[in-house]
């Protein structure tokens, strides 16, 4: 009778130390439904929150590269601040000053992709320009080598044979060239250097993207940011010039009705005239920023000069090439750099830069503008 009496006693004692557990907030929250349901949505919220996230841009002082050019397309120099009108979103601006002979830094980023083998050792040959002709005696060069990877080849000098031999060194690589990283870490580079100096990336790559694991969006925000104007040389035109006959520009690769228009836009043929021709990439400017995840961009380098500020150029032999580095220095030389602190950082969204100059019948080019994201406060 005892053992029976001490078989119940702990019977009773397993019962109520499993009623115990049962009770209400003494699950394992591991194993709580309740809870574990509320922690997936608070997942499921953090990411799409993830997606969602806008750059909160609060700039100080933004310059705005600015070329002027006379009907004959030579440039205008001799201009004065109070020359010229700058709008920020139709608001006039007070211009704080005009640095016509900001000593330089550059970055030449290179592409070495296994598939440059015949017109690597061709650009390597025009180290000393690039140098001498865009950096000039005050400025500064560094290069950045890439493939599927970006290496860099050359930290700041202003040794041209430095700068000569590095680009002597250079190997072709992988099979990929990874475009939009090389970008991103050419304007980190720059980021990083003096204030008071002007910062240009030089681009020196085909025109498409070919395994950056960067997005488009992220990079003209780092430029923003860091106001770095891009040029590029066009790689895709030298191999075309070199291997035969120069061929005329080919027609859209993309047909109409897969073309790029601004959201919840009709494609029409004067769209498609500015997309290519005219060069009103302002509507892709604002989905690219507005988008959760970039937007597909052919042609990115088209995207970051005109962005920036900067010029897109072609060329098909070595003759051509040294002329459009001429071209590049000549224009980086002759640029008006207006700053100013925006008296309208309010405003979310897309800003606008218009540029004018008291002066009839000129041509004036500068970029075309900058995002702001709402402020969390509105």
């Amino acid at each position: 009778m005892c053992h029976t009496r001490n078989m119940r006693n702990v019977l009773m004692l397993l019962l109520c130390a499993a009623g115990f557990a049962q009770q209400p907030g003494t699950l394992d929250p591991a194993k709580d439904p309740a809870k574990l349901e509320k922690a997936e949505k608070d997942k499921a919220e953090q990411d799409k929150a993830d997606q969602d996230v806008t750059f909160h841009i609060r700039t100080d002082v933004l310059i705005a590269p600015t070329t002027v050019l006379d009907k004959h397309g030579d440039y205008v120099n001799g201009l004065q601040p109070q020359d010229f009108q700058l709008y920020d979103n139709n608001k006039l601006q007070q211009i704080k000053a005009d640095v016509h002979d900001q000593p330089l830094s550059l970055v030449i980023a290179v592409q070495k992709s296994s598939n440059l083998n015949e017109i690597l050792p061709k650009i390597q040959r025009i180290g000393s320009l690039l140098n001498d002709l865009i950096a000039g005696a005050d400025g500064e060069t560094a290069i950045i080598a890439f493939d599927h990877r970006v290496v860099h080849a050359q930290e700041f000098t202003n040794d041209t044979g430095q700068i000569t031999e590095t680009m002597k060194k250079l190997t072709p690589g992988s099979s990929q060239h990874a475009v939009d990283d090389a970008v991103m870490e050419g304007i980190r580079m720059l980021r990083n250097r003096p204030k008071e100096r002007r910062r240009v990336l030089l681009l020196i790559a085909e025109k498409r993207d070919k395994g950056s694991e960067i997005r488009v969006r992220e990079v003209l925000t780092e430029a923003e940011f860091a106001n770095v104007v891009i040029y590029s040389l066009d790689i895709s035109s030298v191999i075309a010039g070199l291997t035969g006959t120069p061929m005329p520009p080919r027609p859209p690769s993309i047909p109409p009705e897969a073309q790029h228009s601004p959201a919840n836009g009709d494609m029409t043929p004067n769209i498609i005239d500015q997309n290519y021709y005219t060069g009103n990439y302002i509507p892709m400017f604002v989905d690219i920023f507005k988008s959760a995840k970039s937007i597909f961009v052919e042609d990115a380098v088209v995207v970051f000069t005109r962005f920036t500020g900067g010029k897109e150029y072609s060329f098909i032999s070595e003759k051509s090439l040294e002329k459009a580095i001429g071209g590049i220095s000549q224009e980086l030389h002759s640029q008006y750099l207006l700053s100013y602190t925006p008296n309208n950082q309010s405003e979310g969204g897309f800003h606008d830069i218009k540029v004018t100059v008291n002066r009839p019948q000129l041509e004036i080019r500068t970029r075309p503008g900058y995002w702001v994201a709402s402020r969390p406060d509105q």
